[in-house]
């Protein structure tokens, strides 16, 4: 299959060795085979006739931008028709801290953008399907991509999954599958192998995912890069470190053309209970596995960890933090302060820079903290009835007084 005319993605390439390249189809779904080792694979990335570029594609607008098909010549040819993801706000916080609220998107995830490139993959190769290993944000939006396709989902989600969350998964007209976490990943292999449906979950080891999917991320730098110049750091929440990636990537694509003067410094934001990618930077390795301890913030709970990250980390002079469940529940209620209601994996980031600047880190220009979720995905929402209140003044003004209000 040739390349989309609006797109110049021209092959793919490893990670792990830039020499080592590929054609653009198929997608690689298992990583770069030459460059892997008994336990390391290295992912594989999309890369682009870069001197092709069409002038204004990155002209300062000040505002948010478009959909992902404003991108489209830096992006993976977009074969799927998309549901408006992209363009979410950049939102001021104060004290030069934005947010970018990726809750806007259709399926209110950050992960919409990578679903619009591997569900565009599956329909470039012929896929009767898709199939997913996820109990949440990534499960939903690749379903819904896969219905506006008009491709079949599974979904492998663990038996503890939401049940508002498989809700949603079952409105696309997704097969949903609650399976022990262990056995999602194996189940996927075999319906790869059996039904010829196309993987957009990880089937490695070490994380490689897919090598299509993390360019849809590219796009919140871009979008970033277009409304506030380029950032002193951002954080960003991190589960496999695909989103961190793409942010790192874009940025450094940007620098690359010659329109923006760095890369800021990107820091990851992982569950202090495991932290893969905290672990590999600290020992120096391309990729580590951990054992992980009970957090709520499930969406990015991964004891497996890949080099993605480990680059964006390393090239940009950001760093890996671990941040509590504490820290990220004292976040999302910062935010739900500022009118965002976003899930506590969303809230990693913001966790992040608040332990960053506590102790002592500070930046010399704005920041920005990516907030991945909506709060609807969290675990525990929707299980905390409002006790009724009698309706006359006295049980209402005592209402209100236990609030800090006066009555």
């Amino acid at each position: 299959m040739t390349p989309a005319p609006d797109s110049l993605a021209n092959g793919q390439r490893s990670l792990g060795d830039p020499s080592v390249r590929y054609p653009l189809w198929p997608p690689l779904t298992r990583g770069c085979p030459r460059t892997a080792t008994g336990g390391m694979t290295y992912p594989a990335e999309v890369d682009y006739a870069y001197g092709d570029v069409p002038a204004g594609l990155f002209e300062r607008t000040g505002r948010t931008g478009a959909s992902l098909d404003r991108w489209a010549p830096l992006l993976p040819p977009l074969a799927a028709p998309g549901l408006g993801e992209g363009g979410t706000p950049l939102l001021p916080l104060g004290d030069d801290v934005f947010i970018k609220d990726e809750s806007r998107n259709p399926t209110w995830s950050h992960k919409d953008r990578l679903n619009r490139c591997t569900a565009s993959a599956a329909v470039g190769v012929g896929a009767e399907g898709v199939v997913v290993a996820s109990s949440g944000n990534h499960g939903a939006s690749a379903a819904a991509y896969a219905a506006r396709a008009g491709l079949r989902c599974v979904v492998l989600a663990s038996a503890e999954a939401p049940p508002a969350v498989v809700s949603f998964l079952r409105a696309y007209g997704a097969v949903v599958l609650p399976v022990p976490t262990t056995a999602r990943w194996p189940l996927m292999r075999r319906i790869v192998d059996r039904c010829g449906f196309h993987p957009v979950s990880n089937l490695t080891d070490t994380h490689t995912g897919h090598a299509f999917g993390p360019e849809g991320y590219k796009t919140v730098a871009y979008e970033i890069f277009t409304e506030l110049g380029v950032p002193a750091a951002v954080f960003v929440p991190t589960g496999y470190g695909e989103l961190l990636f793409g942010v790192w990537k874009g940025f450094a694509e940007l620098e690359r053309l010659g329109l923006a003067p760095r890369v800021p410094r990107i820091f990851s934001c992982e569950p202090s209970v495991g932290g893969p990618l905290a672990a590999a930077v600290r020992e120096g390795r391309p990729a580590a596995t951990v054992d992980a301890g009970p957090t709520k913030a499930y969406g990015i709970d991964c004891t497996v960890g890949g080099y993605r990250g480990v680059l964006a980390v390393t090239r940009s002079r950001g760093d890996a933090l671990l941040v509590t469940d504490e820290e990220m529940a004292a976040a999302r209620t910062e935010l739900g302060r500022q009118g965002l209601w976003v899930e506590l994996s969303a809230a990693a980031g913001l966790a992040g820079l608040r332990g960053h600047r506590g102790r002592g880190g500070d930046f010399d220009g704005p920041v920005v903290c990516v907030a991945t979720s909506s709060g609807f995905k969290d675990i525990d929402t929707g299980t905390h009835p409002t006790e009724p209140v009698e309706p006359v003044w006295e049980q209402v003004a005592l209402r209100l007084r236990a609030a800090g209000i006066t009555a």
